[in-house]
Formats: C-alpha cells, structure tokens, sequence
C-alpha cells in the first residue's frame, strides 16, 4: 500500500487548488485543513439528479445551476472551501468556465445529509454560508420521510431556519419554486413498497 503525501500545514485557496485532482474523494478546505470525504452513494445521486430535474425548468435563464461546484466561503487564511451538493448562482455571476465560485456569487446552497456529514450540514455549514453572505441554504434529509429545511438570511442574526417540510415545498425567495418531496427517491422502505405494488 502507498501511503498518500497530505499537507502537513494549513492551507491557503491556491495551495488547494494546486492539489491532484481526485475524483475518487470529495475534498473541501475548512480553515486551512484538508476535509477528505467519500464520494456520495447511489440514494444520495438519485435524489440529486431528481432535484435537478425539478428545479431546471423553474429557474430564471439568468440564475444558472451547478452541482458538486467548489464554492470558496472564506478566501482569507486559512481558507475555508465548501462543495455544496447543488448551488444556484446569482444573475450574471458565471462567466466563461470558472473553476469555483465565490460565496457572493451563490444564491442558493444546498447539501443531501450524508452519513458523517449531518453535524457538519446541520451545525457548522448553516453558520459559514450565513457568515459568508449565501442567502439562501437548504439540507434535505434523507431519513424518511424526505425533508427539507430552510434557511434564509435574517441580517444581523444570521440564518433563520424554517420548520422541516416533508410535502410539497414552496418558496418565493430567491424566486417562487415548488419542489414536491414525494416525488424524490427516498430510501429503502418507499423503494420496497414501490416495488410491491
């Protein structure tokens, strides 16, 4: 087995940029401090790619979507480089082919729970991309029922979060969209039931 050659230092955003690329791994910076996770599992995509095709025909043309696109939260050192599962950007925010955006440029961010990643989603994330200036942040959940939780900027205080939802979701911020839950995969169980009937 070879051993992997990590940094032993706190990084910068060029240094993580300098990094071979992986693909293999989700790599994020926080703080300064390399964060290597595995890469999402097969619920995990299907409910991505899902909600991808729910919001594409909803968005304005201006406000254009990514998924897996690193997001630089804190570009001072050390730096802190999030990869939301899905953004959408501001109006005129992404020019040319960037190869990440900056927080000011994202409208919305949104993350699917992962195993080992729901304290990082839940607690720490909320409080970076409030910090950061991302209006807007979702999390969905995977454990059934499906839901998702809002939350918004509420100036001073940083993010208000909204109840879970675990219908239909509707929001008019950024813009009006309508996302029904129901419609996502969600796990073993509805699968099992979906196939029996």
């Amino acid at each position: 087995m070879t051993a992997v050659a990590f940094p032993d230092h706190l990084l910068n955003v060029e240094e993580f940029s300098q990094l071979p690329e992986d693909n293999s791994r989700r790599y994020e910076l926080q703080e300064g401090v390399l964060i290597v996770s595995p890469r999402a599992a097969w619920l995990h995509q299907r409910v991505l790619l899902h909600l991808t095709w729910a919001l594409q025909p909803q968005l304005p043309a201006e406000c254009p979507m990514a998924t897996d696109m690193e997001v630089v939260v804190d570009a001072g050192f050390p730096a802190t480089i999030r990869v939301p599962d899905l953004v959408i950007a501001r109006p005129g925010a992404v020019t040319g082919n960037p190869p990440r955006l900056s927080a000011d440029q994202v409208l919305v961010a949104v993350e699917i729970i992962s195993p080992g990643s729901r304290g990082t989603d839940t607690r720490q994330k909320p409080g970076e991309y409030a910090d950061a200036g991302i209006p807007h942040y979702w999390v969905i959940d995977l454990d059934e029922p499906l839901s998702l939780a809002a939350y918004h900027q509420a100036g001073v205080f940083g993010y208000q979060e909204a109840p879970a939802v675990t219908g239909v979701f509707e929001t008019t911020g950024p813009f009006p969209l309508r996302i029904d839950l129901t419609e996502l995969p969600d796990g073993p169980a509805r699968q099992h039931r979906e196939g029996n009937q």
